[in-house]
């Protein structure tokens, strides 16, 4: 009997049967439990994915600190080189060595560590001969641990063998990003908070002011009536259809937030409807689960019952959402779910879900279900014809189908615009394209520097929009100096000339799971120098960015991969052989770019107010010829906001090859039928090494004209301006 009670206190201090957190108690009913499986990786040291977290691209051995945390909290101002979890989850790690990548899909949305020891390739061994260091060449190996706190052993192995192998395999079993509506890669306008319609007025006029393209204002809490979700306050937003009619004057967008708590009041008809059906996330004891989050005591619907889900598409009504029109589309934030007075700001791992589910065994999803609701509920509404855009914090694998991801609350410092590239990367490679970091970080004023520079890092990230925290001072674009605002507003010129480009790698992204944003490994897996690079990365498979990101840089160190590769500056024109490293100049105006030579990037020529102004304006190729003297490329292009090229076929999808002097605009994908008013307007070419004697442009039905060119030498550039030659047309240029 001794011993027994002895074995009980032993569980009880093991926190096996229940565990204590602050004031908190989880009782385990079901007792302890716990599952896990060991991987080991042989030939194997590069290892990348699992997030979210602050930290380097490639993981690191935990032998000798903490585990890689899988587990959705709210965590304002994270830190960085942290293996801690934050906002979002995807248990989904990639391995990679020459000549082989795989994948290992860990099927678990509860609370997960994963601990990574590596055996490099290389020991040191002491030999017969005596304490003479010899070495010895023993094959590297990576051991992989998983341990999830419940559920059951569910795990797909991808065996590749290449990287877009893994990612097409990934892909058959969390789906394809979705395809964005075009204005979502323009520049988002957000801070916590726009005080009323006058503010929003203002800061619209503002953009137009200064000659800066905008597409999307974003309203945070305060615009609602006493944080009650699905409603406006009166005073600040007496007339919010009003509003949104000026910002869709000028083909605008307003986005919204919708968390995913509920404010306890019986004369709220979203809580009291909820509370009738029996919607909400129970406690223990069998009532509605009561937690502390923006609007004070709240309950959270239960996303995870799909009737909670249907019920909530439906709140997004034209007829249920007053105020709301077509132009509006939504943020889901705070859906962790956080949870103020809760054990690390969180839900209670004992609450109560549909079907009787701890929320132990599915915490890590539980956001993913929000944005599947409100992605539905904006689908709905405009009867199966519009795309929605739907920014969430929280998120897990499969979140890609749904919109895009941040990575939430980060601060106005250079160590936090230095961390969002590899933690863009990561996401990236994990299926979730449509990414992006809070220009100028989230919490604290930054330095007029700091400021410009993540503007230019931000314009070649997927998702571009700058955000502040309410008690910070206010930072549009043009409050801080006509430099500056100069500056900033050619970063994100840039952007909106390059949207051609975007979209067509997003399109690529939503039919073939290609990542947008990409470390140098997966252009270049068969090189071993670019397995940890992080400072620099890939836009698609032709341009390569890097981003500065120290204050007051004159030089930054540039890796150009690939021996057989030329490498072009996109502001200077200058080539560089790859497989090397460059020291290029900078000054505050210069975000290193470069263009791989043998690609073909298309462009707008002329930029307007917004994305949806920029429909039928001109279009230009950028012809980057590789060391054999040619390039292709691609373009893609819809309408940009429904589905009908989907189900109608409604899209042109065309092919440029340069080859022998010749330039060929052809069609890529026959299936594709849509009409376009856009003409190439302008043609440059980088890497040509002698002066043609003439350019002439040949279309379809034969006809031919001379084209004016200019021709620089010390450059090797070749311009052709003036053209007038139908984007969705076969054509020919000719270069003699």
């Amino acid at each position: 009997m001794v011993k027994n009670i002895s074995i009980a206190e032993n569980q009880d201090e093991l926190g096996l049967w229940e565990e204590k957190f602050e004031n908190f108690v989880d009782v385990k009913v079901n007792g302890p439990a716990s599952i896990g499986l060991d991987f080991s990786l042989h030939g194997f040291e590069h290892l990348y994915g699992i997030p979210q977290h602050a930290e380097s691209h490639q993981l690191k051995n935990t032998g000798d600190g903490d585990a890689y945390r899988l587990y959705n909290l709210d965590v304002y101002g994270y830190k960085i080189q942290d293996k801690m979890g934050i906002y979002g989850s995807v248990p989904y790690l990639l391995a990679h060595k020459l000549g082989r990548t795989l994948g290992i899909f860990w099927l678990n949305a509860s609370e997960t560590l994963v601990e990574i020891s590596t055996e490099p390739a290389v020991k040191y061994t002491l030999t017969q001969m005596g304490p003479v260091a010899a070495k010895q060449k023993v094959e590297s190996r990576t051991d992989v641990r998983w341990m999830s706190e419940s559920g059951i052993i569910d795990v797909f192995l991808l065996t590749g063998p290449t990287p877009s192998d893994v990612f097409r395999q990934y892909s058959y079993l969390t789906g394809t990003q979705a395809m964005p509506p075009l204005f979502s890669l323009g520049y988002h306008q957000c801070r916590w908070n726009y005080e009323d319609e006058q503010d929003v007025k203002a800061v619209d006029a503002g953009f137009d002011e200064h000659d800066i393209p905008y597409d999307v204002m974003w309203l945070d809490i305060e615009h609602t009536e006493g944080k009650r979700y699905f409603t406006w306050d009166k005073k600040r937003f007496p007339n919010p259809k009003r509003m949104q009619e000026l910002l869709r004057s000028k083909k605008r967008k307003l986005v919204v937030i919708s968390d995913p708590h509920i404010k306890v009041d019986p004369n709220y008809s979203v809580y009291a409807k909820a509370k009738e059906q029996g919607f909400f996330v129970r406690n223990h004891d069998g009532g509605d689960f009561e937690g502390v989050c923006w609007p004070g005591l709240s309950s959270y619907l239960d996303f995870t019952n799909p009737k909670v889900r249907e019920w909530y598409s439906s709140l997004f009504a034209f007829s249920v959402y007053q105020g709301s029109t077509d132009i509006l589309h939504v943020w889901n934030d705070m859906n962790e779910p956080s949870v103020f007075r809760g054990p690390e700001l969180t839900m209670q791992k004992n609450a109560i879900h549909h079907g009787n589910w701890e929320h132990r065994e599915l915490h890590n999803i539980y956001g993913f279900y929000q944005q599947m609701a409100t992605a539905e509920g904006l689908i709905q509404r405009s009867k199966g014809k519009e795309r929605p855009f739907v920014l969430t914090r929280s998120f897990f694998a499969g979140s890609q189908k749904y919109g895009a991801v941040w990575t939430g609350d980060n601060t106005a410092e250079w160590s936090y615009l230095k961390i969002s590239v590899p933690m863009l990367l990561t996401l990236s490679i994990t299926g979730i394209s449509f990414c992006g970091a809070d220009v100028g970080g989230f919490i604290g004023n930054p330095e007029a520097e700091l400021l410009v520079r993540w503007y230019q890092a931000g314009a070649y990230q997927p998702f571009f929009r700058s955000h502040a925290t309410k008690n910070t001072r206010r930072r549009e674009p043009w409050l801080f100096g006509e430099e500056h605002t100069r500056l900033i507003r050619e970063a994100i010129r840039e952007r909106y000339a390059l949207l051609p480009y975007w979209y067509s790698l997003f399109y690529f992204a939503h039919v073939a799971s290609q990542p947008i944003m990409r470390p140098l490994w997966i252009e270049f897996p068969g090189e071993l120098e670019t397995f940890g690079v992080e400072d620099e990365y890939m836009l698609g498979s032709a341009l390569l960015v890097h981003p500065v990101t120290e204050p007051k840089a004159t030089v930054v160190d540039v890796f150009l991969p690939g021996s057989n590769e030329v490498w072009y500056d996109s502001k200077t024109f200058s080539h560089w052989k790859g497989a090397c490293t460059v020291k290029i100049p900078v000054s505050l105006d210069t975000i290193p770019v470069f263009q791989r030579g043998g690609s073909v990037v298309p462009i707008k020529t002329t930029i307007g107010k917004s994305t949806g102004c920029m429909t039928d304006s001109p279009y230009g190729l950028r012809v980057a010829l590789s060391t054999k003297g040619s390039a292709v490329g691609e373009v893609y292009l819809d309408d940009g906001h429904s589905f009908q090229y989907l189900h109608q076929k409604q899209f042109l999808h065309r092919k440029f090859l340069f080859s022998s002097g010749v330039l060929i605009n052809s069609c890529a994908d026959e299936r594709g039928r849509y009409p376009s008013k856009c003409v190439v307007e302008q043609i440059f070419f980088l890497g040509l090494k002698k002066q043609p004697s003439s350019v002439t442009a040949h279309s379809s039905d034969g006809k031919a004209q001379p084209v004016a060119f200019t021709y620089c030498a010390k450059t090797s550039t070749l311009s052709l301006e003036k053209l007038s030659l139908n984007i969705g047309a076969d054509w020919k240029v000719h270069i003699q």
